[in-house]
């Protein structure tokens, strides 16, 4: 928790000295603090507004108890205005959690992986931190080995003939292959056998990755893409000993003894992940997975063999692993508090929560891991990978069978490439934040492949490589200043605690890259020039996003993103935006003009999108919910594509005091001098409440055909989804003035017509409708985290400190 005085200090207009000659140097205000306080609270939250704006409406007035304007008073002085107290702290880097190797069912090795992901070496796009994390369970491919020459180094060399798809039995042998089958028998009397994730993960993979973080001068590290007990999958990591070193000593040596060890999520891999059913309690390491406080042997699901929970098949099932992952999470809670994370990927994919066997996560699942770890249990990967999929995020009508039923992915599909969790307003997200809960949005790449296509074409009919579309920006605060410097380094712990702080944003298709969003306090005195706060919000704002760093004023109470700002009742406010639209091209390969947009007229090309609105998004808190309530548990209606429709709804699910609150566009925002900023400021008048607020944007307007309402939501994507054909709807009609030959792997940026890929109806020789990788690069969302504002005598924002 980081505690700012708000003091008076020199070197600010006199009109602002004015508006703070009264501070008291003893008032704090708590910002950018980590997700701590996970008591349930107590009251079960109530609707305390009357705006039934579940949907998403647009308005410019009160529906969160306040009277909201644009603010563009005084703008005319704000890029000139140069202010010593506006301080920034931080830089916000770029990063991927979720993605996969040869280990586990991807098609690349590691070095590949890294090498398209994060250094450069052959793509544009590198990220400033990337954590390797693939599928728990077990495989039987060494994804140690490289595919060619340009990925050996001289501990892990090209070998001709054996590479990433090559299997452990034949590399290593199947004698080095630990631990047991499901049913005890030795793994290494297996011909060729499969090895548990804990055994590559610990004596495998993590020594590659510090290899190659000392090598390439990388933050890199080991994660995991876990099969979560009673549900479907989580990216998650337990970081305890392992370290980014500063740099190789001689990295022409053969060999490299690693500085650190994976063996903390090597043992809650074999602990707690679903698919490993080995008893060996890590090959002879004797592991236990008993946690503090639990019942542990006394448990019914307690296998003593193996040492750990092993929940019974059949009915049940899926209460009874829900269970488990949560002794996951008190077992990290106890032993690695501030070194773990569990983030639930792709949560809606899975369809709704199955109590007989392992589907997707409810409501009340989300809370449950929150109250049981909140510092560990902070967020949703509801912006999923596999964004050029067939299906986007391969959320699909139909797509589960739960007991004999088939139903939908909760959502249907995704939304704008967004689950329905995270993208309908007043929904879960909602629901959760108007709880006070530090709960985050994160996004991902979920790498496998590329479908149709080689891991070097710029085409995909599957997967985007990390960082190539959509990305997860996470302030890292500033340590060790001149070293990071040099080398540009940070460590495994400092990416874990700037995810847990929630100062973080993401985008797709590069829509910005630069975000300072804060909330402040207005003085609001008789003699206070408003238009000289504006200005100077406004300019702290732009000089944050400029140095791609957090804004802070030293002479007015802000928070931003992540954080919370305690306000007295019927305080005004001042919501201060500065964003990049970065000018020129983006990754996508797609010169021509966006299908989407051509349907109402615009042209702009698929590589040069523009940010065209901003959306300023609040709702009330009103405190927990109480576990065993009607508001606590529910399910999210299936045939949500067809019908979606708020009232539907559970209670648990909604918060309906969330809504719009303002729509910014060019007629509203600022440009600033340098290429590609923009400001917007917007004052709350009265803060009568306790509430959030929070940021989303697109390249989209209102109202185009199959991707937005008249609100400016976006609609479901089933309308460029190629398996649902008979749902396609948006023609691509440009044709390409070079065909590309078939079987070649193009990897320039200039296809300047509709690719061949594109789904046709009719097949061979229809029309080509957006889809793929086309329909991820049509339609374009960024997403905030947001800023909590706790009124005096209102209700307590306990999840945030």
């Amino acid at each position: 928790m980081k505690t700012i005085p708000v003091r008076c200090a020199l070197g600010v207009s006199m009109a602002v000295m004015l508006a703070l000659s009264a501070c008291n140097s003893d008032d704090v205000v708590q910002t950018t603090p980590p997700g701590t306080g996970g008591t349930t609270g107590g009251s079960t939250a109530t609707d305390n507004t009357n705006t039934g704006n579940t949907g998403g409406s647009t308005t410019d007035s009160g529906n969160t108890g306040s009277t909201v304007d644009a603010g563009n008073a005084g703008s005319g002085a704000a890029d000139d205005l140069v202010d010593a107290d506006a301080v920034t702290f931080g830089r916000y880097l770029t990063g991927d959690f979720h993605n996969h190797t040869t280990c586990s069912d991807g098609s690349i090795s590691m070095q590949k992986l890294v090498s398209k992901s994060a250094d450069k070496k052959d793509t544009p796009w590198g990220l400033d931190w990337f954590v390797q994390a693939g599928h728990g369970g077990n495989g039987n491919r060494n994804c140690m080995l490289v595919e060619d020459p340009s990925l050996g180094t001289p501990v892990y060399p090209f070998v001709q003939g054996v590479g990433p798809n090559t299997t452990w039995a034949d590399t290593i042998g199947a004698a080095a292959v630990l631990g047991n089958a499901a049913n005890g028998t030795p793994l290494s009397d297996a011909a060729n056998p499969s090895m548990w994730r804990w055994q590559s993960i610990q004596q495998y993979q993590y020594p590659l990755v510090e290899y190659l973080s000392a090598l390439k001068k990388l933050p890199l590290f080991i994660g995991m893409e876990s099969v979560a007990a009673g549900h479907e999958h989580t990216s998650m990591s337990v970081i305890s000993g392992q370290v980014i070193p500063d740099k190789l000593k001689n990295p022409n040596a053969t060999t490299y003894n690693p500085e650190g060890n994976a063996t903390a999520l090597a043992q809650w891999s074999y602990c707690f992940d679903r698919n490993d059913t080995d008893n060996s309690r890590g090959g002879g390491q004797q592991w236990s997975c008993t946690v503090p406080g639990s019942a542990n042997e006394a448990d019914a699901d307690w296998n003593v063999t193996a040492a750990k929970l092993v929940p019974a098949s059949g009915a049940g099932n899926g209460e009874r692993g829900h269970l488990k992952t949560v002794e996951g999470l008190k077992w990290m809670a106890a032993y690695h508090p501030r070194e773990s994370y569990y983030v639930p990927a792709h949560l809606e994919r899975a369809g709704p929560f199955n109590p007989d066997g392992n589907n997707g996560f409810n409501i009340e699942h989300l809370r449950n891991f929150n109250n049981a770890a909140p510092e560990i249990a902070f967020g949703m990967e509801t912006q999923p990978g596999h964004g050029a999929s067939s299906s986007r995020g391969e959320y699909a009508i139909d797509r589960n069978s739960i007991n004999g039923v088939r139903v939908d992915s909760v959502g249907g599909s995704t939304w704008g490439g967004t689950g329905v969790y995270g993208a309908h307003v007043g929904g879960v997200w909602d629901a959760l934040l108007g709880e006070g809960r530090n709960w985050w949005f994160f996004a991902s790449s979920d790498w496998h492949n590329r479908g149709s296509f080689s891991a070097d074409d710029r085409r995909s009919t599957q997967d985007f490589l990390p960082g190539e579309y959509q990305r997860d920006f996470v302030l890292l605060p500033e340590k060790d200043t001149e070293a990071r410097r040099r080398t540009q380094q940070v460590d495994p712990q400092q990416v874990v605690d700037g995810l847990r702080s929630g100062n973080s944003f993401t985008a797709s298709g590069q829509l910005i890259d630069r975000l300072a969003f804060v909330v402040c306090v207005d003085p609001k005195k008789a003699d206070v020039d408003d238009a000289a706060v504006e200005a100077l919000v406004r300019a702290a704002a732009l000089k944050a996003a400029t140095e791609n760093a957090s804004a802070n004023l030293t002479d007015l109470p802000c928070a931003t993103m992540g954080g919370k700002l305690q306000v007295n009742k019927n305080d005004a406010l001042i919501v201060g935006v500065a964003l990049r639209d970065p000018e020129g091209t983006n990754y996508s390969p797609y010169t021509f003009s966006n299908p989407s947009l051509a349907q109402i007229g615009l042209e702009q090309p698929l590589n040069k999108p523009a940010l065209h609105h901003v959306d300023v998004i609040g709702g009330l808190v009103t405190g927990y919910r109480a576990p065993g309530s009607l508001a606590y548990a529910g399910t999210w209606p299936d045939n949500w594509a067809d019908n979606p429709d708020s009232s539907r709804l559970p209670a648990a699910t909604v918060n309906t005091s969330t809504g719009i609150l303002k729509t910014i566009d060019s007629s509203g925002w600022q440009n600033a001098a340098q290429k590609g900023f923009k400001t917007m400021i917007v004052r709350i008048e009265k803060a009568t409440d306790s509430r959030y607020l929070r940021l989303r944007g697109t390249n989209l307007p209102a109202s185009v055909p199959y991707e937005t309402d008249a609100n400016g939501n976006p609609l479901a994507d089933v309308y460029t989804n190629a398996d649902t054909p008979d749902r396609l709807a948006i023609r691509c009609t440009v044709e390409p003035s070079k065909p590309i030959p078939t079987g070649t792997a193009y990897t320039g940026a200039g296809i300047d017509g509709c690719p061949d890929h594109l789904a046709r109806v009719p097949e061979v020789t229809g029309p080509k409708y957006v889809s793929y990788d086309v329909a991820a690069w049509a339609d374009l969302w960024f997403y905030s985290n947001p800023v909590y504002v706790e009124v005096k005598g209102s209700t307590p924002i306990v999840g945030v400190k």
